[in-house]
């Protein structure tokens, strides 16, 4: 799950809602007057478009226009169209009709929007430009560890009986220094799950083959930003991962799962100083 330990909304960032051919999506925005590029920030299982509130201001203030939103299923953007199919490659196709919208981007995937993003990344041709870039950040090459694949297996067995929302109470993070507030929205969030994407996920992050070698030949420059102690993803699989890739790697001590929240001064400087080369 995504941590937050804030959901106060800078004054820099914009609440919009992107229309697209695939159906119309929430995000946040912040932009400088002259963009020197776009960014896609993508969340993981169980986020959302907050999840990415400590970087935008800074991303923005290094000349970059960034979007991130809540995936179909999520939070905000709930089903998204009419007829809305959670499956990995249908969640894929949605960030490449929003980069239709938002123009060639800079993709960054957090987690299981790493999958996501990857996903959208091989799914491109070769010679296609949407893609400015893709950075994976907390993903690793495959399946999740054992042990968080043991808990999205209870979780699995749990959403065949009880409904989203009655499953709070044994997800619910300590209280000790979470605001009310955040918990309040962290509530809230987990509620508007959709249960077909959260059954999806789940069943994709214990199954997911490595597609390392497939990502290394499709023409996108990459970048892996891994923050530790993380226990969804063993460091030693994102390095190696990194390596066979070809792709610029940094880790980030402190940042956990989430250094997006933990450390993201660390995290703008690893994205921008990759964008920017």
């Amino acid at each position: 799950m995504s941590q937050i330990l804030s959901i106060a909304r800078p004054d820099s960032v914009r609440s919009v809602r992107l229309d697209t051919g695939r159906g119309t999506f929430a995000a946040f925005t912040a932009a400088p007057p002259a963009p020197r590029g776009t960014a896609l920030l993508v969340p993981g299982f169980n986020g959302s478009k907050e999840d990415f509130l400590p970087l935008l201001p800074g991303l923005a203030e290094a000349g970059y226009r960034v979007v991130a939103i809540d995936q179909r299923g999520q939070y905000e953007t709930g089903p998204a169209s009419k007829t809305p199919s959670y499956a990995p490659k249908d969640l894929a196709s949605d960030l490449t009709a929003l980069a239709e919208v938002l123009g060639p981007v800079h993709l960054v995937g957090h987690s299981y929007g790493g999958l996501v993003s990857r996903l959208a990344v091989l799914n491109a041709p070769s010679s296609d430009a949407t893609w400015a870039s893709l950075t994976l950040l907390n993903f690793g090459p495959a399946a999740v560890s054992e042990p968080t694949r043991e808990r999205l297996r209870l979780l699995l067995d749990a959403l065949r009986t009880t409904p989203v929302p009655d499953l709070w109470p044994f997800l619910r993070p300590e209280a000790g220094g979470v605001p009310e507030e955040v918990l309040a929205f962290l509530s809230d969030r987990w509620a508007r799950n959709a249960p077909e994407a959260l059954r999806l996920a789940a069943e994709q992050m214990i199954t997911e083959p490595d597609r390392t070698e497939a990502l290394r030949g499709c023409g996108t420059p990459l970048s892996v930003v891994f923050g530790t102690p993380e226990e969804t993803w063993p460091e030693r699989e994102a390095a190696a991962m990194a390596r066979r890739l070809d792709a610029r790697y940094t880790e980030i001590a402190g940042g956990g799962h989430s250094p997006n929240v933990y450390e993201p001064e660390a995290v703008i400087e690893a994205l921008t100083s990759f964008w920017n080369a």
